[in-house]
């Protein structure tokens, strides 16, 4: 890995435009999806993937949510998808030498995570038993109306049966 960033960082760091594309990139490789992709293309070395063996391979993937991943993996130049003409059309996925670089840091967070994931469900424990507000009251929140919209009240009126 590289050396860490001087605190506080130097101006350019500061820009708003390199904090945007920093901000963007970060949520690209560190989706979800993105890091099981990228996972799947680098198990297969630099042999292609068709769009089907890499969803059977995801558990849980959607067509759409792979479809979405993989375009965007390709917009960012980390994947380059290949349409042989045939009939049907074949499509192959295949990492970039880009794409290629990011396994080793995706490992490296993967190795941390597994090597913390007891102290990290300690200190969950421990904060859901001190914490006035528990993860579990914010997700029970309710839905806002939509906008434009008041709110019904509920009847009066029996409904029909």
């Amino acid at each position: 890995m590289g050396q860490p960033l001087p605190f506080p960082p130097p101006p350019e760091l500061r820009d708003h435009g390199v904090c945007t594309l920093l901000s963007e990139t970060l949520a690209r490789i560190g989706d979800k999806w993105t890091v099981l992709v990228v996972e799947q293309l680098s198990d297969q070395g630099r042999s292609p993937m068709r769009f089907n063996e890499i969803r059977r391979s995801i558990d849980g993937i959607s067509q759409r949510m792979l479809t979405l991943t993989l375009r965007a993996l390709e917009r960012d130049g980390l994947v380059t998808r290949t349409v042989h003409p045939t009939v049907p059309p074949r499509v192959d996925y295949q990492l970039t030498e880009l794409g290629r670089s990011l396994r080793r840091p995706l490992v490296a967070v993967a190795e941390w995570a597994r090597a913390n994931r007891a102290t990290i469900a300690e200190a969950r424990k421990v904060f859901d038993a001190t914490s006035d507000a528990s993860p579990s009251s914010r997700q029970l929140r309710r839905r806002r109306p939509a906008l434009g919209r008041a709110p019904r009240a509920p009847s009066a009126e029996p409904e029909p049966g």
